[in-house]
């Protein structure tokens, strides 16, 4: 590093959907603790606003859902793009970085700012505007023999990790003992609580109807030991959900600690995403309804033992209480921190190259 350069970086973390606030809450504390500056940016869609509050009340909201369609979400994209860029010539990052933040990677790279990118699903079309662009490309050891190479994820420039992404931030939380009691839920010694998440029923890489999962909830609501915990991500299937009149189900009309909850949980039932390995992780009995292209992350998990993939709604009866308690926070910290250097070795290596780069683009304008 030159004579008199900064040691410490400005770095701008996107955060585009639910699970990034709980990513990278440790990587942003670690990345502060370093001495580095960090600026916050969310989009306005599902549960990601609301999370994102509770770690940075000062996190700027840029952008909305996006809508049906992928001409719709191509446009919403650029704008969300457009505006991103705006305000990042005027904060002038020396890196960005985020889970795959689409907008944010085509705003960084239109400004000559260097992209740190994590990913995890090899499926989602995506990836090969963002793999293509992104500087640095963190993906799971799960991913090394799928297709991501020709999407852009070539070697010189990505870095494989053991384990999953989950696996960094799943420990990250004090256990609320009373979440239950707080969400109206008191069980007797008979009754097993299933927390269910809904399918990314908007995302890009979702384009199919899942009835399955419909279908699941009624089987559930049959079972006199069940108690239902539904965590929705868009209001059409919040209708959806309260339509089937369920017998006893609870569904929270905002953000809860999902992780306090899953570790209540007897059983976890996702429809594909985060929140299912999530579970697995935690040690809680998780079954997966996912009907796309099985991601390579849960392949792994189903080889661990630590996951199970349904396609028949009766296969999660009858529902039982879960044979042993869930990983203990202590345990599952240690191993997120490991994960938390890969995150920080890539966003400190890929920001000061940066700024011995000195590439003059408007968002690394001289200090005046």
């Amino acid at each position: 590093m030159a004579a008199g350069a900064r040691s410490s970086l400005r770095i701008w973390i996107d955060l585009a959907n639910s699970p990034h606030p709980l990513f990278f809450a440790p990587v942003s504390r670690r990345l502060e603790a370093a001495g580095h500056e960090v600026a916050i940016t969310v989009r306005d869609n599902a549960q990601t606003v609301e999370l994102a509050s509770t770690y940075w009340p000062s996190s700027l909201v840029i952008g909305t859902e996006s809508p049906a369609g992928r001409a719709a979400k191509a446009a919403t994209l650029g704008r969300r793009a457009r505006e991103l860029a705006r305000w990042a010539r005027n904060r002038r990052p020396d890196v960005a970085l985020s889970h795959n933040s689409y907008a944010q990677i085509v705003a960084a790279r239109t400004l000559g700012i260097p992209v740190v990118t994590a990913a995890d699903f090899e499926h989602q079309p995506a990836n090969h505007l963002a793999f293509r662009l992104a500087t640095r490309i963190l993906v799971p050891e799960a991913l090394r023999n799928t297709r991501i190479a020709r999407q852009g994820a070539l070697g010189r420039k990505t870095t494989f990790y053991p384990g999953l992404k989950e696996e960094l931030y799943v420990g990250d939380f004090e256990l609320d003992h009373e979440i239950l009691s707080r969400l109206g839920i008191r069980r007797s010694a008979e009754e097993a609580i299933v927390v269910t998440r809904t399918p990314p029923s908007r995302a890009i890489y979702h384009r199919f109807h899942n009835p399955v999962f419909l279908e699941t909830l009624r089987a559930l609501d049959g079972d006199p030991n069940a108690v239902l915990v539904v965590l929705t991500r868009h209001r059409e299937q919040r209708a959806a959900i309260e339509a089937l009149k369920l017998r006893r189900c609870v569904m929270p009309e905002h953000a809860v600690d999902a992780r306090s909850l899953m570790h209540e949980a007897d059983l976890v039932v996702g429809a594909g995403g985060t929140m299912t390995r999530e579970a697995a992780l935690l040690g809680v009995p998780t079954v997966s309804l996912f009907a796309g292209a099985q991601p390579a992350v849960d392949r792994w998990l189903e080889q661990h033992g630590m996951l199970r993939r349904i396609r028949n709604p009766e296969e999660v009866l009858p529902v039982q209480r879960r044979p042993t308690d869930p990983k203990s926070t202590e345990e599952l910290t240690d191993r997120g921190s490991k994960l938390i250097d890969v995150v920080i070795e890539a966003v400190e290596t890929t920001g000061r190259r940066g700024l011995d780069g000195n590439r003059g683009s408007p968002s690394h304008a001289p200090e005046r």
